[in-house]
């Protein structure tokens, strides 16, 4: 079974760098255009299904991708949802490091461990429910880095725009990540803008720290 992650489009938060998290922003017509491309270049494959975080970021992506390969919109899994970042939500860089500078706790932000005991169980459903299929899954950068931080704990995989594409393999009831060398991944990276840590600052921060431990 082939799972593919994919990053929503931009949203006017992740332009101006604003941790989004749980709160629920809109793409702007920028993510709309990454989303259409992203649906473009997975047309060139067949899929069995499509499911998104319930986010409205998310969805509105995947509705855009199903058009484009001729699925109906995708079906919302709640726990997919982006990792919650509590009272930095909204906060950008200079905000956050004036309320919560380096090494201090953040209220209510969820831990990576936290996400992949939701995000991970979630996804193995779906791979049990399409044994031998093809499945698309739309969410968001923290949830797919917390998934890479589990399924390939040995490696820093760099950048995770908007609109990128992570695919994975299902086998014996676990994941193991695919090189990233897909064409499809190459071409979603090049249409790319940002990336995570560039628009959210916490992600960036405990990146940073994982480097120097």
């Amino acid at each position: 079974m082939l799972l593919y992650l994919v990053r929503h489009g931009e949203t006017e938060w992740n332009r101006e760098h604003r941790i989004q998290g749980s709160t629920d922003i809109p793409l702007n017509n920028t993510g709309r255009s990454q989303a259409l491309a992203t649906g473009e270049l997975l047309a060139q494959r067949a899929w069995d299904a499509i499911y998104s975080s319930p986010l409205s970021r998310a969805m509105e992506t995947g509705d855009i991708i199903a058009t484009q390969i001729g699925l109906p919109g995708p079906v919302p899994v709640a726990d997919l949802v982006e990792r919650a970042y509590g009272e930095a939500e909204g906060l950008s860089d200079p905000e956050l490091s004036q309320r919560f500078p380096a090494g201090s706790d953040v209220p209510g932000r969820e831990s990576r461990e936290a996400v992949v005991a939701r995000v991970l169980p979630a996804l193995l459903e779906l791979a049990e429910r399409h044994p031998d299929g093809a499945v698309l899954v739309v969410s968001h950068g923290g949830v797919i880095r917390s998934v890479l931080s589990v399924v390939d704990p040995d490696r820093h995989h760099g950048r995770i725009p908007n609109g990128s594409v992570h695919s994975f393999r299902h086998e014996g009831g676990s994941f193991s990540l695919i090189a990233f060398d897909d064409p499809i991944d190459e071409e979603s990276l090049r249409a790319a803008t940002d990336d995570l840590d560039q628009q959210n600052p916490i992600e960036r921060r405990e990146e940073d720290e994982a480097a120097r431990a």
